[in-house]
């Protein structure tokens, strides 16, 4: 028995359990012989202050390896959330920067695997165009940088009647391509981040390339997260039979911007094992018993179902 939970702050004296529905949750072993591999999903409230910043991850990290996690996930923005463009694009750096380089040392100090879901890293040409990417990385325990994506849907969006205004293109350089699924102690991870997650043809292409685990860091607003954000990451790992973790950004991050919260894990048949809610910084405790996205698969195989590519384009060559 493994009791998925969330965790909020950074002592135990916060440990506070999920609804009944969602608080007992019975979960095996990968193999009989194997250990448990647990994850740990985080919120985080980033602001503009980086060292800040860094050191409320490094305790959420801590924590989480000490309570047995082997791979932890950051938000999007766990670098910092600027209050405004200039400010934004003045802290970014590159991924031989000071930010990268502090958390390959705490990986390596703690022999933990960590997914950085959203780093401010400065283009290729940034002393030209003054451009960033929006990069997801994955260290490993050794402290070494072994997959780097770059966001490919960037956030343009304009809902008037919810508050909301964000240019991401205004600074960022969509990434060039996927990339493919990374072997992790607790299985292979397909890497999306925030907005992705509206695009079911990014997790179908990382499922076909045998992800077993889709990761969306986000800073999703307060009025799409309302509206979207669970539904979304639920229909995710229901068409792709693949859990889903999701860690997120929380509460207000300065006077323009705040963030929905309610990081979360979602199994393969679409069931919420823990949600942190959308107040505090915590992480969700989960393991990853990757048996469920095999018995999901061979129980309903949905991909053996699916037609071909020719059959999908038919109406559109009709």
């Amino acid at each position: 028995m493994f009791t998925a939970r969330c965790i909020l702050g950074t002592s135990a004296k916060y440990l506070t359990s999920l609804p009944a529905q969602r608080q007992q949750i019975k979960l095996q072993n990968r193999m009989s012989t194997s250990l448990r591999s647990v994850a740990a999903v985080c919120q985080v409230t980033a602001t503009p202050d980086k060292q800040a910043n860094f050191s409320a991850c490094k305790q959420l990290v801590e924590e989480a390896k000490g309570r047995g996690a082997s791979m932890v996930f950051l938000p999007e923005a766990f670098d910092y959330i600027g209050s405004s463009r200039e400010e934004t694009l003045s802290l970014s750096e590159s991924l031989t920067g000071d930010t990268i380089s502090q958390y390959s040392q705490l990986a390596r100090k703690l022999e933990v695997w960590l997914s950085l879901g959203g780093f401010h890293e400065r283009g290729h040409n940034w002393e030209s165009d003054r451009r960033i990417y929006n990069s997801h990385i994955i260290i490993n325990d050794n402290g070494e940088i072994i997959s780097v994506y770059r966001k490919s849907h960037l956030f343009d969006v304009e809902l008037p009647e919810k508050g909301v205004s964000l240019k991401e293109s205004a600074f960022t350089i969509p990434g060039p391509s996927l990339v493919s699924p990374v072997q992790t102690p607790i299985g292979k991870v397909g890497l999306g981040i925030c907005y992705d997650l509206r695009f079911p043809e990014l997790s179908l292409a990382l499922q076909r390339q045998g992800a077993d685990i889709l990761t969306y860091p986000s800073a999703f607003t307060v009025a799409t997260g309302a509206a979207h954000w669970e539904v979304l990451l639920r229909a995710r790992a229901i068409e792709t039979q693949c859990f889903v973790l999701a860690a997120a950004q929380v509460g207000r991050h300065h006077e323009k911007r705040s963030s929905y919260g309610h990081a979360l894990a979602v199994d393969p048949w679409g069931e919420v094992l823990g949600d942190c809610g959308g107040e505090k910084p915590g992480m969700v405790l989960v393991e990853i018993d990757l048996e469920k996205v095999s018995s999901t698969r061979r129980n309903m195989p949905v991909q053996q179902h699916r037609r071909n590519t020719d059959f999908y384009q038919s109406l559109e060559k009709s």
